[in-house]
């Protein structure tokens, strides 16, 4: 299978529910008042630690979007989505309520 190289974020984090590997910085949060069909979801900046699945259109509560469902990189875990914009770069993940583990202090 190969062997696993986990980025290890420094400070405030968010991690994975299953796993604990370390997802997003609490400093990458761009809005906590974002809404999933699963419920409460949380929007960053960036994060560590994910892939993605494949591209396509998808219904969202705004409208049609271009996303792709991102994945922890250690256990495989669904995380939630990364929308596919345009040129302008601003490529923002959601990570929805069911796999987001909440703030782990990793300053030890």
């Amino acid at each position: 299978m190969g062997r696993l190289f986990l980025v290890n974020l420094e400070g405030k984090s968010y991690s994975c529910r299953h796993c604990n590997t370390n997802i997003a910085l609490c400093s990458d949060v761009v809005s906590k008042s974002f809404q999933s069909r699963h419920g409460k979801a949380y929007l960053f900046r960036k994060v560590a630690n994910v892939y993605a699945g494949e591209k396509e259109d998808r219904m969202m509560m705004t409208g049609m979007h271009t996303v792709v469902d991102i994945y922890c990189v250690k256990c495989g875990s669904y995380l939630g989505w990364r929308y596919v914009c345009g040129p302008d770069e601003n490529n923002y993940l959601v990570v929805a309520q069911e796999v987001e583990a909440g703030e782990t202090d990793t300053d030890e």
